[in-house]
This record gives C-alpha cells, sequence and structure tokens, in this order.
C-alpha cells in the first residue's frame, strides 16, 4: 500500500471530487504513519484563478488581510521529495505578483524566498500525491505572507517517526517562527508522548483538523498546535465575498487521550477533553484554491482546485505570520486568540460562523466545525 512503501495506489473519485491516495487512511496506519487532508475537485469552481480556484487575492479579501507584509520564516513539513518545487512556487508566485526566488539551486541555504531542506540528510524518493501536498502548502503560505522566507521540509517518508524527525528539523534553523503541518492520523492512546515535540519555545505549530467530519485526528488535537479546521465561502459574480459557513467535512471533537487545556477552560463544549478546531478558514474543495503542481499525479499536472483543511493549515500558518506578533511559542497564541474570543476587542477580529453542520453543528460562538470562527484581519493573533 502506498502508506507502507511510498508507492502509489489510485486515488478515490467521490463525484466532481478526487480523494489522492495519501489522503487515505489504512487500518495498519494508525499511530505508525500520517496523511495528507487535501482533495481536488475536477470540475471548474467559480473562484479568479487559473481553473476557477480561490486566488490569494480573493482569499486575503475574505479573510481582510494587506496584500503584502510578513517577516522570517514559515516552514512547511511535508514527506518524500517534491522534485519540482521550486519551478512550480516561481510560476505560482508569478502568475499572482508575489515574490520570486532567484536561485536555481532549491537547497542554498542563501535563498531568500524559498528553500529544501531534507530531513535525514538526503533526498527522499519521489511520491506524487505528496508534491501535491507540498505544492498547495508553499505556495499558500507563501500567498498570505508574501515577504516570508518558504522552507519545504521533506521528511524520508510519511511515517510518524521521520515527520517528527522533520519537525524538530525545521525547530532547529534560524528564523522559524511558524511550522504547518497538513497532515495527521485518527487518534490513538500514547499520543501525547509525541506532544514534546511541540511543546517547546520557538515557533507556533498549526496542523489541518482532517477531513472527516466530526473527527478529530492528531497532531491537530496536540494542546501545544493550533487546530484549523475547514470553512466554505460563497461569492458573487465578481468573486466577492458573500458569506461563510462551515464546511461538511472539516474534522472536530473532543480529544479522548488530550485534556482539555487552560487556555479552553472557560468555553463551553459538550466534552472534557482538548476540543478542536481552534479556528478555521476555507477548506470546501467546492471553494477550492488554485495550485500549480507540475509533478504529474496519475497524469494529471499543471493547475489544480485543491480543497481540505490542508488549505487551512499553511493559509493561517502564514495570517498568523503576517500578524506579526511575537509569540514565545504556541501556547502564547492559542491563549491570544482565545482570550480575543472570550474578551472580544471593540472591532470584531473573528467572525463567528452560525450555519453549517459536520456532524456537529455551527453555533454562536464556538464549535467544534469552526472554533472561534474565522479571522478578520490579524488583531486575534
Amino acid at each position: 500500500m502506498a502508506s507502507l512503501a511510498g508507492q502509489e495506489a489510485p486515488p478515490v473519485i467521490h463525484g466532481d471530487i478526487l480523494i489522492p491516495d495519501t489522503s487515505l487512511e489504512a487500518r495498519e496506519d494508525v499511530g505508525l504513519r500520517s496523511h495528507t487532508n487535501h482533495l481536488v475537485l475536477l470540475r471548474p469552481a467559480g473562484g479568479l484563478g487559473p481553473g476557477g480556484g480561490m486566488s490569494p487575492t480573493q482569499l486575503r479579501d475574505f479573510y481582510n488581510l494587506p496584500a503584502s507584509g510578513g517577516h522570517d520564516v514559515i516552514a512547511i513539513i511535508d514527506a518524500y521529495h517534491y522534485p519540482t518545487a521550486l519551478s512550480d512556487f516561481n510560476t505560482f508566485s508569478a502568475q499572482f505578483g508575489l515574490p520570486q526566488e532567484a536561485s536555481t539551486n532549491p537547497t542554498a541555504s542563501t535563498n531568500t524566498v524559498f528553500q529544501v531542506v531534507y530531513q535525514g540528510g538526503k533526498k527522499p524518493r519521489t511520491n506524487s500525491g505528496w508534491a501535491l501536498e507540498a505544492a498547495l502548502d508553499i505556495e499558500w503560505a507563501h500567498a498570505m505572507a508574501p515577504n516570508a522566507k518558504i522552507i519545504l521540509v521533506e521528511a524520508q517518508s510519511n511515517s510518524n517517526a521521520n515527520l517528527y524527525a522533520a519537525v524538530d528539523l525545521a525547530v532547529s534553523l534560524a528564523g522559524v517562527k511558524q511550522v504547518s503541518m497538513s497532515w495527521g492520523g485518527s487518534e490513538s492512546s500514547g499520543e501525547a508522548a509525541y506532544d514534546t515535540h511541540f511543546n517547546v519555545n520557538g515557533p507556533a505549530f498549526f496542523a489541518a483538523s482532517g477531513d472527516t467530519g466530526g473527527k478529530t485526528i492528531y497532531p491537530s488535537t496536540s494542546p501545544y498546535v493550533v487546530a484549523v479546521g475547514g470553512t466554505s465561502v460563497a461569492t458573487d459574480a465578481n468573486g466577492a465575498f458573500t458569506g461563510e459557513t462551515g464546511w461538511s467535512s472539516g474534522g472536530g471533537g473532543n480529544s479522548p487521550y488530550e485534556a482539555k487545556p487552560t487556555w479552553q477552560a472557560a468555553v463551553s463544549m459538550t466534552g472534557s477533553g482538548r476540543g478542536v478546531p481552534d479556528i478555521a478558514s476555507d477548506a470546501d474543495p467546492n471553494t477550492g484554491v488554485a495550485v500549480y503542481d507540475t509533478t504529474s499525479y496519475h497524469g494529471r499536472s499543471g493547475w489544480w482546485v485543491v480543497g481540505g483543511t490542508s488549505v487551512s493549515s499553511p493559509c493561517m500558518a502564514g495570517m498568523v505570520n503576517l500578524g506579526g506578533g511575537a509569540f514565545a511559542n504556541t501556547t502564547q497564541l492559542l491563549s491570544a486568540i482565545y482570550t480575543n474570543y472570550l474578551n472580544p476587542p471593540t472591532t470584531p477580529v473573528f467572525r463567528d460562523i452560525t450555519s453549517g453542520n459536520n456532524g456537529f453543528p455551527c453555533l454562536v460562538g464556538w464549535d467544534y466545525v469552526t472554533g472561534v470562527g474565522s479571522p478578520q484581519g490579524t488583531g486575534g493573533f
């Protein structure tokens, strides 16, 4: 199977949605290997980017973000090798007027816009499903924080041992302020032992809440990680924002293994464990984003329309980077988010999403679909 040996199995198609093999979890993976959380829309979408994918300008408008900014480094953790990363990153950037990497060597430490680092010190084997994940991650972190350097850390495989080693490597890299992990797996007993990888001073960690409605996955349930859920946005004929609802397939719920953190103590929820997600943004593949990837996946390459909470995580890492806040660790960031939710400033910093359902309903206030809601500017963090 793909998850066991890095081999590529056929994707699954449900209607207009293609589920890459890397986004499918085998029973024997639980606790040992992680999967991606991206989905591909096979028909034209309604966004303003290629193929109808949402453009960076649209997402910035949805969330009241400036068109420029960003600082230091955002690290992206993915598995396997993405051979066309640098050229695809620059093509995406040229399409949307974003800074491009001038170097022709993706691994050069002197690169100022984009760099690739290998966990384990050697180039991993290529896996095109994970390459599409990496394309999404690097391009949309860059789209949200154009002036931040993006470093793609490629784990040798999708084993949790290698992925967490890649996390540790990212923490050691100079200037890293945010780390995005668009992967995860079903929760399992003993997972809290891995929290030590995220309970560190330095960068803030972000993880996808998953693409199965009402289900929780790790590491997004770690109390030292910002769990990012999914929404669906509505636009008019000109691509302008008209509304936002909770995405029906976004992950959420209470962890059976992680205790409710102190910064969630005042939040009303039905369970006693760590509740997810914390915050949310566009993830529905029907309102997916434009992604450029020429590492062919089952005969397809070029422009894609991609959704899933794999979109939400790097976008949120970029939004927080854009905010410029100085947080010593993820706990400080989460405390700020929940403080601004529980004691909101005069100008709202989160959009409360009250319609939609992922098995849990969207509610007035915090819920298991969108957490505190979606950002309105960067004042919430």
